[in-house]
């Protein structure tokens, strides 16, 4: 987990250096503004002291050197790699505003250091914004590793010792107390429990464990206290595995390149071909100084200022716009690539149903209170997820619960307890066949639990996981929007058919396990445009991350929400079909930005050349830098326009 560790310190360092450097230049940035000659003569407002250019020169310096540091740093890496991109445009620019101001400021000549200060500031910030948005990226990997508890019970010698999980070997026998998490894979040697692996597996019903039984390390023992033979420890153990599956994911996950890094790239050449052909052609005709002031005009109008901002604050409005709509936004490439999905993958539970245990259907020929109360009076002793359920679904139904009397529990089976003066034995098949009875009822659509009096089945309650009010709604609204719509869970086939049926899925997918969902999304990947996968499990984590498109729900736990480019802050799937709407908005305007930002220099950049200098059109270096503002408080304007 180091290496996952020093990850996310490293991008956390880059994010705080960025951060840095743009409040740094911004406050150098403004004397420069202050006291350039430039922005004086627009503004009409002179203040003029000695040596006024040499505090320019100075502060200008200050921030070419350290606040255009990381731009030129990364210019001298995509040359060497030879794929010029947005670095080495800005590397570009940079450099030749400051050569070219500085050999001005000592020439007497005109200078763009105030526009050379503010293409750093706002390269700064754009990269900022950007960085921060996907800074915690690996920490789905911290939080896996937090489920392993930091000690085990170990016996030694007949005697019981508390030592460190890592310190632990295939053979230890460790003791595990009711409600700790099991700190290794192994098996159960010696007592009876029911342990909860819905995180590790998506099985959402408890699973009962007695000798001879595996148990996975990291998913919570139950009631009872077990004694687990380590088998596996270290990378070998089922969680260690899924681990591996999710670093591999995030490694592998492919980064599109951003349509800006494209805009920019195509820019560079541009302004590299238009503004060499400019210097050439005029240094034959008019000579080496107009030659250099018309390809300087030409690269400073190429400036990407607009185009610096055109991505990031688009995305850092409609980031505070999808948190208020419910969503918090942590890689906005996947978000732009949301509006191409086409496919949309639906963990079962605890995301299209509630994730808990409840009642669902009372099955009696005797009043279903009637039934409800005895089970109720009987299990309001045990601790089992069932028996709250069916405790809870008495309470919510205004049932006065009676006190039990020679309550005992039947291992594995059930429990029977005396309500008044009948007998009452409350449990599954197991507990049928022991007192010699038959299932009279099947149990295809969730797990049933039989009420017995005396030698008679009073009847049975069936529990199953609950389907959320909104999530056929939601189906629904996915299938408008053009979408297939999958589900997958780690439940039994009958329970997942059940619920496909019911809210119209187009296709289930049921018994996987953690490392088979992210083959299935691989799978599903070859033949769909845009895959979106929507989870809220640790056993979502390894399919959240190979999805095009992974979005949690925000009440889920913390390694799914850690793992999605998408998280939903409420609990509420509604605003899954609203965000994939946004999402088609948001690329629109970003779209119109770029041409904002970049299309202009179709019109600029050969005015800057001087190509109708031959009809008295010649722009300044000035009227460029004019006009280059010009785009980007379009561009800001048209991204404003997304809160309508």
């Amino acid at each position: 987990m180091k290496g996952g560790c020093c990850h996310s310190h490293k991008e956390h360092d880059h994010v705080k250096e960025f951060r840095e450097k743009f409040i740094v230049s911004l406050i150098l940035t403004v004397p420069i503004i202050v006291f350039s000659e430039t922005i004086q003569a627009w503004t009409g407002v002179g203040l003029r002291f000695p040596g006024q250019a040499w505090v320019v020169l100075a502060f200008s310096t200050a921030v070419y050197v350290y606040g255009g540091r990381p731009f030129l740093t990364g210019m001298v890496k995509e040359l060497r790699s030879r794929s010029p991109g947005m670095m080495t445009l800005i590397g570009t620019a940079i450099s030749v505003a400051f050569f070219y101001s500085l050999a001005s400021s000592l020439t007497g000549g005109k200078d763009f250091f105030w526009e050379l200060a503010t293409l750093i500031d706002v390269m700064l910030l754009g990269h900022w914004i950007e960085m921060r948005s996907v800074m915690r990226a690996s920490r789905a990997l911290e939080e896996l590793a937090k489920l392993i508890p930091s000690t085990a019970h170990v016996i030694r010698k007949g005697k019981i010792v508390d030592v460190p999980t890592s310190s632990l070997k295939p053979g230890d026998l460790v003791i595990v107390k009711p409600g700790e998490r099991i700190p290794a894979d192994g098996e159960v040697v010696e007592g009876r429990s029911s342990v909860d692996e819905s995180l590790l597996t998506g099985e959402s019903v408890p699973v009962q464990k007695e000798k001879g039984d595996k148990v996975i390390g990291g998913s919570v023992n139950g009631t009872g206290s077990i004694t687990v033979r380590i088998e596996r420890t270290g990378k070998e153990t089922y969680l260690s595995q899924v681990i591996a599956l999710v670093r591999r994911a995030q490694e592998s996950k492919s980064k599109t390149q951003e349509l800006a890094d494209r805009a920019a790239a195509l820019l560079f050449y541009a302004a590299l071909a238009s503004g060499t052909v400019t210097f050439v052609v005029w240094a034959l005709y008019k000579g080496l100084s107009y030659a250099v002031e018309r390809s300087v005009t030409v690269l400073v109008i190429a400036c990407p200022h607009a185009l610096g901002l055109a991505i990031p604050l688009v995305v850092a409005i409609s980031t505070s716009m999808t948190a208020k709509k419910g969503a918090l936004i942590r890689n906005k490439q996947a978000f732009e690539q949301l509006r191409n999905a086409d496919v949309i993958v639906f963990d079962k539970t605890g995301t299209l149903t509630e994730g808990k245990f409840g009642v669902t259907e009372i099955r009696s020929e005797a009043p279903e209170e009637d039934v409800l109360k005895l089970a109720a009076a009987v299990e309001q002793r045990s601790e089992h997820a069932i028996a709250r359920a069916i405790v809870e679904e008495a309470l919510e139904r205004g049932i006065r619960i009676p006190e039990v009397k020679e309550y005992k529990t039947i291992p594995g089976k059930g429990a029977v307890g005396k309500v008044g003066r009948k007998r009452v034995y409350v449990g599954g098949p197991e507990l049928l066949r022991s007192i010699g009875l038959k299932a009279s009822h099947g149990h295809e659509n969730g797990t049933v639990v039989y009420v017995v009096t005396g030698k008679r089945i009073l009847g049975t309650i069936v529990l199953s996981d609950r389907i959320r009010p909104e999530a056929r709604k939601v189906v629904k609204e996915c299938k408008e929007l053009g979408m297939k719509v999958y589900m997958i869970t780690g439940d039994n086939k009958s329970i997942a058919e059940k619920v496909a049926r019911t809210l119209g899925v187009d296709k289930a997918y049921a018994r996987v396990l953690p490392e088979e969902k992210a083959a299935i999304i691989k799978e599903i990947k070859k033949t769909a445009r845009t895959v979106v996968m929507v989870g809220d499990g640790i056993n979502d984590a390894p399919a959240l991350v190979t999805a095009d498109v992974g979005i949690a729900i925000g009440t889920g736990t913390q390694v799914a929400i850690e793992s999605a480019d998408i998280i939903l802050v409420e609990d509420d799937l509604k605003n899954i079909p609203r965000i994939i709407r946004f999402s088609r908005r948001v690329y629109s305007k970003m779209v119109q930005n770029l041409w904002w930002a970049a299309g202009y220099n179709i019109f600029a950049i050969p005015l800057a050349a001087g190509v109708l200098s031959s009809y008295g059109v010649v722009l300044a270096p000035a009227a460029g830098a004019a006009l280059m503002s010009l785009s980007t408080i379009i561009v800001a304007l048209n991204a404003q326009t997304l809160r309508r």
